[in-house]
């Protein structure tokens, strides 16, 4: 599998871990930083802040966003990923307990690239991180890095 990072954005400790675990518990063994908020993810994305010497070249592989987040919010981050030519194609799956269908659509509408309702249950949650690893880390081919 691929090694580049994976963006966990979650400020929910219970669930941070629980994203966690189920990562390794499936083998997918991608290294994992995690933003508690909405800016410590556009820190971390633009390096700037506590992230201001990481590497802008070395983007993640993916983006586990959640949307209810403090500070700045799910949505606006994918906005800003999205307004930015080299962040603009980053696979972003949106990861949330949300059941608003207006969530869905301004998710979708705004250019993420998948949305997924948090399973309350740990072996499905555990499933479904599965599949998404599998899918986003192995079998989807990512965009060119864009410069």
């Amino acid at each position: 599998m691929d090694k580049r990072v994976i963006l966990l954005v979650e400020d929910n400790p219970d669930d941070e871990l629980l994203t966690v675990r189920a990562l390794k518990a499936n083998h997918i063994l991608n290294p994992v930083a995690v933003a508690h908020d909405g800016v410590e993810a556009l820190d971390y994305l633009f390096c700037e802040g506590t992230w201001a010497s990481r590497d802008r070249e070395a983007l993640p592989a993916i983006v586990l966003l959640d949307l209810k987040l403090p500070r700045v919010n799910g949505l606006e981050v994918l906005k800003r990923l999205r307004s930015h030519e080299p962040t603009r194609l980053l696979p972003v799956v949106i990861m949330t307990s949300s059941k608003e269908e207006q969530d869905l659509l301004n998710a979708y509408g705004n250019g993420c690239n998948s949305y997924i309702r948090k399973p309350v249950d740990f072996e499905q949650f555990r499933e479904t991180v599965k599949q998404l690893g599998l899918y986003w880390l192995v079998v989807n081919q990512p965009p060119p890095v864009v410069g």
